[in-house]
């Protein structure tokens, strides 16, 4: 089990740091989220990577969590679907974005720990363009430590953190995986999925504070496996975004 330990480590290590070094950007991110859930706006948030896709899953319709966030599934990205990779696809964000009509003032919510592929990329460039806010959760050490002009990279070979209005930094290194064990003769034990959603929920959680600070009534879902959770949601929340948001 030392290596699980090791592995645990290397977790907290992590989380910790998201916590000492980026609380002000994850405010700063939080503060333009209530701005936009004031104004009646979704908050937007994409995955664009087949496990960074899980962000946005995070943040869709669970326990404890908020009811605006507007999760962007576009088909083709998830492993689970096959074949085509639509992460390395150009040209395809702004389909995307017409499809779930993002548009002028929203906010977008981009996650992708590499920051390098396609649809990152080209989604961030296409927000620029439209007037579209980004929050980038990324990695600036995984980013800047992959090589240019590789199969994975977005033809410009630009990086995630330096097209988002805010960056929230997750620390994964390049490659994601964290151990080195011995018979291995590469890294064991992927980092990323840990700081990736602890990010997601921590900005969420300070959303909540920043709504109590202003008077506003955070709609907070209870779990639908408790008592009176499913009863809850249908009174408060699901007639209410049932036609707006795609996947409700």
């Amino acid at each position: 089990m030392d290596n699980v330990k090791e592995y645990l480590g290397k977790i907290i290590t992590l989380l910790t740091r998201i916590v000492d070094e980026q609380q002000g950007n994850i405010d700063q991110a939080a503060d333009e989220i209530v701005k936009r859930i004031g104004q009646d706006r979704l908050v937007y948030v994409i995955g664009t990577g087949a496990h960074s896709m899980m962000v946005a899953m995070e943040l869709f319709k669970r326990a404890g969590g908020i009811t605006q966030f507007a999760p962007i599934f576009p088909p083709g990205l998830g492993d689970f679907e096959g074949h085509p990779k639509t992460e390395r696809l150009t040209g395809y964000a702004p389909l995307v974005l017409d499809y779930y009509r993002v548009r002028e003032g929203d906010i977008l919510i981009i996650a992708n720990v590499n920051g390098i592929n396609a649809l990152t990329i080209d989604t961030a460039l296409e927000c620029r363009k439209r007037g579209i806010f980004t929050i980038g959760i990324t990695s600036r050490d995984f980013a800047n430590g992959v090589e240019k002009n590789i199969p994975s990279r977005h033809p410009s070979n630009k990086n995630l953190h330096d097209l988002v209005d805010i960056v929230i930094d997750a620390y994964v290194p390049s490659g994601d995986a964290l151990l080195e064990i011995e018979g291995v003769d590469v890294p064991v034990g992927p980092g990323s999925t840990y700081p990736m959603v602890f990010i997601a929920n921590a900005l969420m959680i300070r959303v909540v504070e920043k709504q109590l600070s202003l008077g506003m009534k955070p709609e907070v879902r209870k779990s639908g496996n408790l008592k009176g959770g499913i009863e809850r949601s249908r009174k408060l929340f699901d007639e209410k975004y049932y036609h707006r948001i795609k996947h409700y």
